[in-house]
């Protein structure tokens, strides 16, 4: 099926997809009539039609095997749809697409600064521009001081931080989050949340970030697409109508319950469809 644009790349041993770029301004995506059937006969992306705008952060809500993970995954070009076009807005080259799993997938035997500097070896840069930049990075995160330790001396939400910023440390386009933080307690979570939404706001890649959770997404995010059980259809298309400077103090006003409560009823009518 066609899938034009420039974020094609191969998939990296450390769970990244990317191509090394040096500008992270958002890029769009189009899906038209995307559909995606398993060779079992399953179903798990129903026809489906979405717009994301350049430099949007986009949650993905839906019930579990509603086919969230793997409508990123034809996004990500790590599998192709049985029907229907992707497309991306933007045809200069050096976009990339990143790619951030719920497992870190680091490197054991690898330091925390070569973790994150692998997507810039596979792309044959230099060892002392990729270990500056994978520094930059990590500094963007703040793990600077943690770079000469290995993941088994990390937390787990310091091996995510890692995980972040190796996808960072391309400058993606588009940046691609599968339930990151869903392993991780409730105060590392916000402060990575914290982090992360902090990055988008100064780097403007787009972001598409599936989650289970509604407070997460709700903080998160500036528009959330809430999906029907399997095969996957678009259920609501929601923009909330929250600040775009946002503290933790946020989720405790009126507005922030009512747009989690807004997702819940949707949610709801996700699991009947």
């Amino acid at each position: 099926m066609p899938r034009s644009g420039p974020l094609d790349a191969a998939l990296s041993a450390g769970g990244l997809h990317s191509r090394l770029s040096d500008a992270a301004s958002g890029v769009g995506v189009t899906l038209r009539g995307v559909r995606r059937i398993y060779p079992t006969g399953l179903e798990a992306v129903a026809s489906l039609d979405l717009t994301i705008e350049a430099g949007a952060f986009v949650a993905f809500l839906g019930p579990s095997g509603c086919g969230k993970s793997t409508l990123l995954r034809l996004i990500a070009g790590l599998d192709q749809p049985t029907d229907g076009s992707i497309t991306f807005s933007r045809a200069a080259s050096g976009a990339s697409v990143a790619f951030v799993f719920q497992d870190p997938h680091l490197m054991p035997w690898r330091r925390v600064l070569e973790n994150a500097a692998l997507p810039l070896e596979l792309a044959g840069v230099g060892e002392r521009d990729r270990k500056d930049r994978a520094m930059a990075a990590l500094e963007e995160v703040g793990l600077a001081d943690a770079a000469v330790r290995y993941p088994r001396e990390l937390s787990g939400g310091m091996r995510m931080r890692v995980s972040l910023a190796r996808a960072l440390v391309t400058r993606p386009a588009l940046l691609l989050l599968d339930e990151p933080f869903a392993a991780l307690d409730e105060l590392t979570r916000r402060m990575l949340d914290d982090q992360l939404r902090a990055l988008w706001q100064k780097l403007g890649m787009t972001v598409l970030f599936v989650t289970h959770t509604l407070s997460e997404a709700s903080y998160l995010a500036e528009r959330a697409i809430v999906f029907s059980k399997s095969p996957a259809r678009v259920v609501a298309d929601h923009t909330l109508a929250l600040p775009r400077e946002r503290e933790h103090a946020l989720r405790s006003t009126p507005a922030f319950l009512a747009e989690e409560q807004t997702l819940y009823e949707a949610l709801v009518r996700g699991e009947a469809t």
